[in-house]
């Protein structure tokens, strides 16, 4: 595109606008730069990142969306995206504990999720040798499932769709089943299934509702080993601006988007909050399509994509602890495994009420990280280590204070905090024996801080809801009725670091025209720095004496 056809406003210049610095926006920034466009990505947050962002509090940083990645093994899809966006350079990943890259408990019993699928079968195996024959048909059908859509990186069209029942009988028999429809098939141990659906927090959803393909993905995401950005979450965004940056590119924080500007049918750049506007040829929304066609673009042009949001379900909302404590937690055998901790084996049913209801009496299921042993360059000093913890909560009974400013929603809702906090607190005290007497920092969000801070949807975590019928070309598409204008983020192919990186990846394709999403991946001069847990000789040279 030459600078003939370019919109000007003041003497600037800009290709394409990204409205939204999260995993698909800065993907899709950093790639368009490379591609030799002029980018300007607006955030409306001081920090950029989105989920992918870190924040201090008292001193201790936190990374509230960002708890693992998979995929970062030699070959690995993830790996390969950052290699040929150039980001080796500038980022670092520590794996998780191959041992236990998630410690499952279920009323009580511990079960560790270890990397690679056949330590994970046979320990299984060992545990339930009776379900021996279930177990092997359940990993085959996980397998089969996720072979058969890597076959499409570039998207599921419908066209694509239609050749799957030719292609991939795997997906065909399975491709639109929930989780819970193979445990039936595969499964009777009651204790078996919830070691099996215990990763469901990874979706926000019960087995019955989780996309069955989705939870296959994620699952083989991980056999290869699961990894932690060094630095935290905000690496990754700090790696891509710094390259988005090299190529010309610029990156506004306190810019909230008003609306985006359109002639006739086509977006043309957009108007901030305070009046200001911003001329493109292409804009890419990584904002969810709620806020993007129910608040940025007019309703005549995006009538199509404002029906779908009112027919489309999204996720429930989280409910987090941020929290310290001073205690030597690595000699007391905690590690850098996640901890899913669920009172009874009943995961159905724990998800079904975390998804209609605050906790009554006690929270019954927990996600705990211990940021501190995940990251070999994040110090715990004197014994203090920084802990993230979730549950899912809806946004309903949270809904009154929406109109009350950040801060100032009075002594109810800090109240409702203070009960809920306690409440996680005691779950916690099932991990961390004893982790109340040796707090030293402690804060609540709800889901309205994941409104103020994310722009989230009435506070869910993963945008849309994962369910069967909510993915691939039934989910909101890179392209709209809007030309020029495309979407990226958690509610257009998938949530999570990948999927949302993945998408954003599919709007540059688009705005570019190019056939397939490689063309936009040139590797750069070295390989991605990935630092394997049982060999810290290769990180604590990099990481000086102190971090050992």
């Amino acid at each position: 595109m030459d600078g003939s056809s370019r919109a000007r406003v003041g003497g600037a210049t800009w290709d394409t606008i990204v409205i939204g610095s999260g995993a698909g926006g800065l993907t899709a920034a950093v790639a368009l730069a490379r591609a030799g466009q002029r980018v300007l990505v607006l955030e409306q947050h001081y920090l950029p990142g989105g989920w992918c962002h870190s924040f201090t509090l008292d001193g201790y940083r936190f990374s509230p969306g960002v708890h693992y990645i998979g995929g970062l093994q030699e070959g690995g899809g993830m790996r390969s995206l950052y290699e040929g966006l150039g980001l080796s350079r500038h980022l670092e990943f520590c794996e998780l504990n191959p041992d236990g890259y998630d410690h499952v408990i279920v009323a009580g019993e511990r079960f560790d999720i270890a990397k690679g699928s056949s330590r994970y079968l046979q320990s299984l195996l060992a545990r339930f040798p009776h379900e021996r024959k279930g177990l092997t048909r359940y990993f085959a059908v996980i397998d089969a499932i996720a072979e058969g859509l890597a076959g499409f990186e570039d998207g599921l069209s419908p066209a694509k769709l239609a050749l799957l029942p030719f292609t991939h009988p795997a997906l065909l028999r399975y491709g639109f089943s929930t989780l819970d429809v193979l445990l039936d098939k595969c499964v009777r141990d009651p204790r078996l299934r919830a070691i099996l659906a215990a990763q469901c927090g990874n979706h926000g959803l019960p087995p019955s509702r989780a996309s069955l393909a989705l939870h296959s993905t994620m699952t083989r995401s991980y056999y290869d080993g699961a990894y932690y950005p060094r630095g935290g979450a905000k690496s990754l965004p700090s790696a891509m601006i710094k390259v988005l940056r090299q190529h010309r590119g610029k990156i506004r924080l306190r810019t909230p988007v008003r609306r985006i500007l359109l002639d006739g049918s086509r977006a043309v750049g957009v108007e901030l909050a305070d009046g200001e506007r911003i001329f493109s040829e292409s804009v890419i929304s990584n904002a969810d399509p709620a806020t993007t066609f129910g608040k940025l673009v007019s309703g005549e042009v995006s009538g199509r994509e404002r029906k779908k949001i009112g027919k489309m379900e999204y996720g429930t909302s989280l409910l987090s602890i941020f929290c310290a404590v001073e205690r030597d937690l690595r000699r007391e055998g905690f590690d850098s495994g996640n901890y899913w901790w669920y009172r009874h084996d009943d995961i159905e049913g724990i998800y079904r009420k975390m998804e209609t209801a605050l906790p009554d009496g006690q929270v019954d299921g927990l996600f705990m990280t211990i940021t501190t042993l995940k990251d070999p360059g994040h110090v715990a000093v004197g014994n203090h280590h920084t802990i993230e913890m979730f549950t899912f909560v809806p946004h309903a009974p949270f809904a009154r204070w929406v109109d009350t400013p950040q801060g100032a929603r009075g002594i109810d809702y800090d109240l409702l905090k203070e009960s809920l906090g306690q409440k996680m607190l005691d779950a916690a005290e099932q991990i961390v024996p004893g982790i109340r007497k040796d707090l030293r920092f402690f804060s609540v969000g709800t889901p309205l801080t994941n409104d103020y801070y994310c722009v989230t949807h009435q506070g869910s975590s993963y945008g849309t809801a994962k369910t069967p019928w909510q993915l691939g070309p039934l989910s909101f598409q890179v392209r709209c009725g809007v030309e020029h204008l495309y979407s990226c983020g958690q509610s257009t192919l998938s949530h999570g670091v990948g999927g949302a990186s993945m998408s954003g990846l599919m709007a540059a394709k688009a705005v570019v025209g190019c056939k397939q999403v490689a063309d936009l991946l040139r590797p750069g001069d070295e390989p991605l720095r990935v630092y394997p847990a049982d060999q810290p000789e290769l990180w604590l040279p990099r990481l000086g004496a102190k971090a050992a």
